[in-house]
């Protein structure tokens, strides 16, 4: 018990140390996924069962519809299809030229996507989508030259249990290339076309402010029901930034003792609401909620 002790004191003191800032704060206030491989049972040599046909858990055959890119806090940047299925790549497969080497039973366990009525959304080039003809005579879509696929195990959409298996079967990155965690962002500054540079976290969800919070001293006026909408952001690694002067974060101390990550000292929430990321659906509500500039400032509002 002692020991456990010890270890939470380290742990606290350490996040103290790394987002100490000359914020003011009045203190004491009382306001994954697991991405795992495919079993092994009865394995059929691709990463599926033996007997398993990919339609268990729904259609695997449709053709992907709207690319879309999802920022997976475990991968970083992944392409899925319109319906939220994660979309793969084999590494035994070509990308110049497009070339697929998954046929007979691994199409089984890894359904190539058609390459009809493809497109591209925010985030993946039009270019990079592309098709190759398949031995059988069907086209299937490819993304910067590289076949794509579903995968058969995964349950539902966002599933990324084939991401690893193998060691050649990886979550498509927006280019084509593998999904890469070490391009995670766990805070940036991003674009949007209405309000200009905004803050957006590790999943690419907006960022926000509340007008009722105060930066000095630095405090949450956010509790009881205002938190089933509005979400404490959690703290970031410094290191794992962009677009942002790592000066203007901290941290403030809520009364159930959780860290929430602050900027210029406001106290940064996610909105329920928003439920694709780049949403801005709680920008305004109220008149009290505005999504946050890189410098802290709330989006939208003139000076």
């Amino acid at each position: 018990m002692r020991k456990q002790r010890h270890v939470a004191l380290i742990g606290t003191a350490v996040a103290v140390a790394l987002f100490a800032t000359g914020c003011g704060s009045e203190g004491g206030e009382a306001s994954g996924q697991k991405i795992e491989p495919a079993g092994q049972a009865a394995d059929d040599g691709y990463g599926g069962s033996k007997g398993e046909t990919g339609e268990a858990s729904g259609k695997r055959d449709a053709p992907a519809q709207t690319l879309k890119v999802k920022a997976d806090s475990k991968l970083g940047d992944m392409v899925t299809d319109s319906k939220g299925w994660t979309l793969y790549r084999f590494d035994d497969d070509t990308a110049s030229p497009s070339q697929s080497n998954c046929a007979g039973a691994c199409e089984k366990a890894w359904p190539p996507v058609p390459a009809k009525d493809a497109e591209a959304s925010k985030g993946i080039s039009e270019a990079e989508i592309g098709k190759v003809k398949r031995t059988d005579g069907s086209w299937q879509l490819t993304l910067g030259g590289w076949p794509v696929y579903r995968y058969a195990k995964d349950a539902k959409p966002g599933d990324t249990k084939g991401h690893g298996v193998k060691k050649m079967w990886n979550a498509l990155a927006p280019d084509g290339n593998k999904a890469d965690p070490a391009s995670i962002k766990k805070l940036k500054a991003v674009d949007n076309p209405e309000l200009g540079k905004i803050l957006s976290d590790a999943k690419g969800r907006t960022l926000y402010r509340f007008d009722k919070d105060s930066a000095w001293p630095m405090k949450s006026n956010c509790k009881g029901s205002c938190l089933d909408t509005w979400k404490p952001a959690q703290p970031v690694d410094k290191s794992k930034i962009e677009g942002v002067d790592p000066k203007l974060l901290t941290t403030y101390k809520r009364a159930d003792g959780t860290e929430q990550l602050t900027i210029d000292c406001w106290p940064l929430y996610w909105f329920t609401g928003d439920k694709e990321p780049g949403d801005i659906n709680g920008q305004g509500k109220g008149g009290v909620w505005h999504a946050a500039t890189d410098k802290g400032k709330k989006a939208g509002v003139a000076p």
